[in-house]
């Protein structure tokens, strides 16, 4: 019970903090049923026009980063065939998931460093190759540990990661969006200043937050990174990092299927990889 109050509280932070940022009461969201388990995931999506003057659909994934063996979170992933986010989700029974890193979207793979269980998928592309992405963006890592802990932090060199044993899974990705409570400098580029869809994973003392922000349509413009640092910071993120997003930003959830709205015309993208929520046992969404 304790447990459960505390999720609730921590909740309603959140979902203040972002309503003081939105300048109103996010009358959509039902605050009275807000009771999470801690063997549960948090599912909340917001529709606003008022987050920095603009239509927006956020939606977000809450669970405890404690450590614990209830929930995992583990990367699905395809060597080089592409699979939608629910594809991989299904393959490995996930209770949700989000889209990944950077892929090559002509022979598939990550372009980034990408190993798991002590075995590289990918090693970083050379900056020439097509699809590469910069090291302004891909200045960042997702590492999942031994402990079933998530830690965002700045990247290492691909040579650092393969020789250590410390890691379950490393994905390098970006940009860095928060680290230890604080904006992380971002570069002057069109890929930071114009607004997309996007796609972040976020960590605070307890928490992981899994988010999806819908773009490039007339109900949901996106936000450049600068934006997303404002909000996240709101939300009480303390470290942040950007995944990919543009047509490849999906949420999926178990018996719910894709919950945000794919940019493409075509639907959800087929992508690299995915992180995913495994579940151990009885685990819901509520």
């Amino acid at each position: 019970m304790l447990i459960v109050k505390k999720i609730n509280y921590i909740i309603l932070l959140l979902l203040l903090a972002f309503s003081a940022v939105c300048g109103q009461v996010l009358n959509a969201l039902d605050l009275s049923n807000t009771a999470v388990p801690d063997d549960s995931i948090k599912f909340v999506q917001v529709k606003t026009d008022s987050l920095f003057n603009s239509k927006q659909i956020i939606s977000m994934l809450i669970l405890r980063n404690d450590g614990s063996d209830n929930l995992n979170i583990e990367f699905g992933y395809s060597r080089s065939e592409l699979r939608p986010t629910s594809t991989l989700a299904e393959t490995k029974n996930a209770l949700a998931a989000i889209n990944g890193g950077f892929f090559d979207m002509t022979k598939g793979g990550s372009v980034s460093y990408f190993e798991v269980n002590d075995t590289v998928i990918n090693f970083t592309h050379p900056s020439e190759a097509r699809w590469a992405k910069p090291a302004s963006i891909i200045n960042g890592a997702i590492v999942l540990t031994k402990e079933n802990k998530i830690i965002i932090e700045p990247a290492e060199t691909d040579s650092f990661y393969f020789k250590s044993g410390n890691e379950a899974a490393v994905l390098l990705t970006g940009p860095l969006l928060l680290l230890n409570g604080e904006k992380f400098k971002l570069q002057e580029t069109d890929f930071v200043k114009k607004r997309h869809p996007r796609t972040f994973l976020c960590t605070s003392r307890d928490y992981v937050l899994l988010i999806t922000v819908d773009g490039r349509s007339e109900d949901a413009e996106g936000m450049n990174l600068i934006e997303a640092q404002e909000f996240l910071l709101s939300i009480g993120s303390v470290d942040a990092i950007n995944l990919d997003g543009g047509g490849s930003t999906s949420m999926w959830i178990k018996a719910k299927g894709i919950v945000n709205y794919p940019s493409d015309k075509t639907g959800e993208r087929p992508v690299a990889n995915a992180l995913l929520i495994i579940k151990n046992g009885r685990q819901s969404i509520k």
